[in-house]
């Protein structure tokens, strides 16, 4: 009967656990837990690094890094700032690989 409950005992802390995980990484284990910004100045951009869809996360993640402290930030994929920002760095990558 003692090892019973503590198969029972066990299996509810593992249970317990998980639940816990998926409450702190969000669905899946994405970098961004929440939405992110919508704006953020571009004089104040080091680094932009986008994060495709995959099994472990089910959106895009657009993640900054500022300067000169180098925290990081989500942005919002769906903001308008944004999209027209990725879209203008787009452009200038493919027009600098086509000069080359």
């Amino acid at each position: 009967m003692k090892r019973t409950w503590a198969v029972v005992l066990c299996s509810a802390l593992l249970i317990a656990a998980e639940i816990q995980g998926q409450l702190t990484y969000g669905k899946g284990r994405c970098s961004c837990i929440e939405k992110g910004s919508d704006f953020i100045q571009r004089k104040s951009l080091e680094k932009i690094e986008v994060i495709p869809k995959s099994s472990s996360c089910e959106h895009v993640e657009i993640i900054a890094t500022l300067k000169p402290s180098g925290e990081q930030r989500c942005l919002n994929p769906k903001s308008k700032w944004v999209q027209k920002m990725m879209t203008t760095l787009i452009k200038r990558r493919s027009s600098r690989n086509i000069l080359q």
